[in-house]
């Protein structure tokens, strides 16, 4: 097993040293949210995605999280214009497919939208996930009560229009009709354990993330947990429904990160907790066991291995 090879769009240009591609069976391009960022104080915190994965053919990827905050939200391709060039340019490489670590901070952003603005108008359900108390549904519907179904159709209907649009920068350039890979999320444990203070950080906060937004909501400290899981699964069932959709989302694979058994974090923790470095980013370990599985999957895709499902179906 090879580690993958992780490079910046910098070295590409570099005069000396430049990496040689051709060097490698798999060769990848990269973007995301900050489970792929190269900041050094993350690195040295929490790790990211791309470090912990490994691949049986020597695999490298040009990573263009970079070490600030790109593409915190899926819409901020203008502060990506390296990776929209190296994937839609006419000079552009010839990728074997495509890294995406996208939607999760959209996720919060959206659980994070306060019931009123700060001048005490409300906010409007389909602009928010969460519900204020006097909007609750019925104890019998547990705590899918306290979520906005308008709300999440308003992000799920922004998703996949970005989703789509990242498709078309790919079929523009020399990697039309590559796969494009992207991964679910984990189930993150509500809890008051920050990020260290940046100046850039994502979501123009340090931290925590849910948990304000669920006291702020009034919601029972008991059903933090169950209510993450609950936005989580939602954000799984709508990726995998769209790497289902071959004609609107060709070549989309994705990867379901809610199935690698990790340790959750101990609610009310402040600090690095199972295998959570704070609320939202997993520490080395977390990244370990779902980059090594997310690994495997990428490379029967790209090797067009063909599995046996029950029932005795075929797929590749």
């Amino acid at each position: 097993m090879d580690h993958l090879a992780c490079f910046t769009p910098k070295d590409l240009t570099a005069k000396a040293a430049a990496p040689d591609l051709a060097a490698y069976r798999w060769r990848l391009l990269a973007q995301g949210d900050s489970w792929f960022s190269t900041a050094t104080a993350k690195l040295d915190a929490h790790a990211n995605l791309l470090q912990e994965m490994y691949f049986k053919q020597p695999t490298c990827a040009v990573n263009c999280a970079g070490s600030g905050e790109a593409l915190s939200h899926m819409v901020d391709l203008e502060s990506a214009p390296d990776f929209v060039r190296l994937l839609s340019a006419e000079d552009a490489p010839v990728w074997d497919g495509v890294l995406l670590s996208v939607g999760g901070n959209d996720l919060i952003s959206a659980a994070q939208t306060p019931a009123h603005t700060p001048d005490g108008a409300d906010v409007p359900l389909h602009l928010r996930l969460l519900r204020r108390q006097t909007e609750w549904g019925p104890p019998s519907a547990g705590v899918a009560r306290y979520f906005s179904e308008p709300g999440w159709a308003t992000y799920s209907d922004y998703l996949r229009t970005n989703v789509r649009h990242l498709l078309t920068l790919r079929d523009q350039g020399p990697s039309a009709g590559k796969p494009v890979f992207m991964h679910c999320y984990a189930v993150p444990m509500p809890r008051p354990a920050g990020a260290e203070a940046n100046a850039n950080s994502e979501l123009g906060a340090s931290g925590p993330w849910l948990y304000p937004a669920l006291k702020a909501c009034a919601l029972p400290s008991a059903d933090w947990a169950a209510v993450s899981r609950l936005m989580v699964f939602h954000l799984a069932l709508l990726l995998k429904s769209m790497a289902a959709d071959k004609e609107q989302f060709p070549g989309l694979h994705v990867f379901d990160s809610t199935a690698v058994p990790l340790a959750p974090a101990t609610a009310g923790t402040s600090g690095s907790s199972g295998d959570w470095h704070n609320e939202i980013h997993l520490n080395h370990s977390g990244c370990l066991k779902i980059a090594r599985a997310w690994s495997e999957s990428i490379e029967r895709v790209l090797s067009g291995e063909v599995l046996v499902v029950p029932g005795g179906k075929r797929r590749s």
